[in-house]
């Protein structure tokens, strides 16, 4: 059985991607840019998008959102990361942690899951970590540079796909999700 993985955002992609092959699950890009709603809820936005697709395909389909929350900034960006990454980028976070000591941070991961005939799933993962003085590193994409998570040296922008599924948040939803749907499916 196969799953398609709606997303606009070929490094989200090539991460997942490299992770279903350890679970022998074949995963088809869907390059679909669903309806992300604002809301303060990442299942509730990752639900949302889910529906978008699933209206449009009648396929197994999963999408994922993400989100970066500061400590010192209340949570900010949190589900607001792409807009915020959009409009300042790492270098606007950056700016606004000048002098600031904690530098707590974490990124969490929803993935949804559906199909015309199986209701949502969710699946979530979540690294923690702190945001890094200066950007460092050339892989990954949003705000991998500044982020390094715990029990590592490396940003995620200092580490190759493979090191990165060792840590991060979409990792741990996508093991949970291909888990489940192994098993469901029997793959």
């Amino acid at each position: 059985m196969e799953a398609y993985f709606a997303t606009r955002n070929t490094g989200k992609f090539r991460e997942v991607e490299s992770l279903a092959l350890k679970y022998g699950v074949k995963v088809k890009h869907l390059n679909f840019e669903a309806v992300e709603i604002q809301s303060e809820n990442l299942e509730q936005i990752a639900l949302t998008s889910l529906k978008s697709v699933l209206d449009k395909y009648r396929l197994p389909v999963f999408v994922e959102d993400s989100g970066l929350f500061i400590s010192s900034l209340k949570g900010f960006p949190g589900p607001y990361s792409s807009y915020t990454y959009k409009t300042i980028g790492f270098e606007g976070i950056l700016r606004l942690m000048v002098n600031v000591k904690n530098r707590k941070a974490y990124f969490l991961s929803v993935i949804a899951f559906g199909s015309p005939n199986i209701s949502p799933k969710i699946f979530r993962g979540r690294v923690d970590g702190v945001i890094v003085s200066k950007p460092r590193g050339e892989h990954g994409f949003g705000f991998d540079p500044i982020f390094k998570p715990k029990n590592s040296r490396k940003t995620f922008a200092e580490m190759s796909v493979e090191e990165k599924n060792k840590f991060s948040h979409r990792s741990k939803a996508s093991r949970a999700f291909f888990k489940w749907f192994k098993n469901m499916f029997n793959v």
